[in-house]
């Protein structure tokens, strides 16, 4: 079994804790202009192009997520 990088772990840890930070703030300062992720993804999401641009990245993340890697479904006639 391969061997997991302790700094990609650390990388995802910091990452989802920026992203937990922001909504935080953005949910305690309500009455600031600090906006939470989904006031960020409703002014994305009034305009076709921000739609198909935020499908575009769920479809790539998702690929590289969970499908790019996977060998059991992906046999090469083995």
């Amino acid at each position: 079994m391969a061997e997991h990088p302790v700094i990609g772990y650390l990388v995802w840890a910091v990452l989802f804790g920026a992203l937990f930070a922001w909504e935080g703030i953005g949910l305690l300062r309500a009455d600031d202009a600090f906006p939470t992720l989904s006031d960020t993804l409703r002014a994305v999401m009034r305009y076709p192009v921000g739609r198909w641009a935020l499908f575009a990245l769920w479809l790539w993340f998702g690929w590289h997520a969970f499908v790019r890697g996977w060998h059991f479904l992906l046999r090469d006639g083995q």
